[in-house]
């Protein structure tokens, strides 16, 4: 939807937010902009990473929920595909011509199973994560069905206490399982550690990954020695990438938030103790916001609320200033603590969220925007796909 042509008769604010050619300070808040400069080099400097490290990038697409901002890592960084969380989200990226696709989660009622199963129908290899010895049967049975083949990882907890197998017999029996399966193929492990992400220390987040790392040491071993290699051991985040690529244990990655930053990734600190969104990535992702009223001197109030903006990780951060400081929210409004009384009705900012991916989730549009000109205008193709 690059082309002007594809936005004729729709109307900003009924339809869309914004029409390519637009000035920045036209575009309808509260809405998302892309800086476009931002996004493609931290989506091109990745992928010079990974292919400097002999990795694998799987983007995570849950992050974005995006074919457009997909294609454009595949185009720029070197892609192999998508890693999703839910089967509809996987469906939306299917139909979009995707043809590498992990649901980094357990799929278990019947219908999803059913739809998990159809996939590969669409022309796309489609690999989920299995924690549970009596989920085999059901995926098997589905594949056959459809006359596919589901790849399968194991998933082993490597600390988040979520989903994933937490002994080496489990994880031995599961693999056996798959491999004997008709319509099934174990291709390798799911060892992603959600929780280092956000880790501030780099030494703390290091130590941590390190406890990790011994238990995917043991996992591969245990494979090897039945004779099931895995030809993949995928994980990694954005805050923890340099760890995975550099541990001889690990070949593909499942980065997802560099693409974009947000202010608790901002606070996350590099070996030499800098913030990574200063001294790896650029915040590429803003919530353009409004000041709608300013009726006490000290205090703004903007049209970013709630319904707006994910604030479980922190409130936003506005973004170049420190004469305003984002201090609260409501479901529709913002309050911007404004000492000196700088601003003025109307007066458009761009908040860092706190936590880019529900963010995301809560918007229908991205506003790619350069040299502060409206260029593209992506919808968010996955949004509320959340079954």
């Amino acid at each position: 939807m690059d082309s002007a042509s594809a936005f004729d008769g729709l109307e900003v604010g009924f339809d869309v937010p914004a029409l390519p050619g637009m000035h920045e300070s036209e575009v309808q808040t509260p809405s998302l902009i892309l800086d476009l400069d931002a996004l493609e080099r931290n989506i091109a400097k990745m992928g010079a990473y990974a292919k400097a490290h002999g990795m694998r990038h799987r983007a995570h697409g849950k992050m974005h929920k995006s074919v457009d901002v997909l294609r454009l890592q595949q185009e720029l960084g070197g892609a192999v595909g998508v890693a999703c969380q839910k089967v509809s989200e996987a469906e939306v990226f299917a139909r979009a011509g995707v043809g590498d696709i992990l649901i980094s989660n357990q799929v278990r009622d019947r219908e999803k199973i059913n739809r998990l199963a159809r996939l590969p129908q669409w022309g796309a290899q489609v690999t989920v994560c299995v924690d549970d010895i009596a989920n085999v049967a059901a995926l098997s049975a589905a594949a056959q069905a459809h006359g596919t083949t589901i790849e399968c990882f194991v998933e082993l907890d490597c600390g988040a206490g979520r989903c994933g197998v937490t002994s080496t017999q489990d994880l031995l029996d599961i693999a056996k399982a798959i491999d004997g399966a008709a319509g099934l193929r174990f291709s390798g492990l799911q060892a992603y550690e959600g929780m280092l992400q956000h880790i501030e220390v780099y030494e703390t987040r290091k130590a941590k990954f390190e406890i990790a790392a011994a238990k995917v040491r043991t996992a591969v071993d245990a494979l090897e020695q039945i004779g099931l290699k895995p030809s993949l051991v995928s994980g990694g985040g954005t805050g923890s990438y340099y760890f995975e690529s550099t541990s001889g244990i690990y070949n593909e990655l499942q980065c997802g938030s560099y693409a974009f930053m947000d202010a608790d990734y901002g606070r996350v600190r590099d070996k030499d103790g800098n913030r990574i969104d200063e001294s790896a990535w650029e915040n590429a992702l803003f919530l353009l916001t409004s000041v709608m009223s300013h009726v006490q001197p000290s205090r703004a109030i903007c049209d970013a609320g709630l319904k707006a903006q994910s604030v479980d990780s922190g409130l936003p951060v506005i973004y170049g200033r420190n004469d305003v400081k984002y201090v609260e929210c409501s479901d529709e409004h913002g309050t911007i603590d404004d000492p000196d009384n700088v601003l003025k009705v109307n007066d458009k900012l761009r908040l860092v969220p706190g936590h880019c991916d529900p963010t995301c989730n809560l918007h229908d549009w991205y506003v790619g925007v350069r040299n502060s000109r409206v260029e593209k205008l992506w919808p968010i193709s996955a949004r509320g796909k959340a079954y």
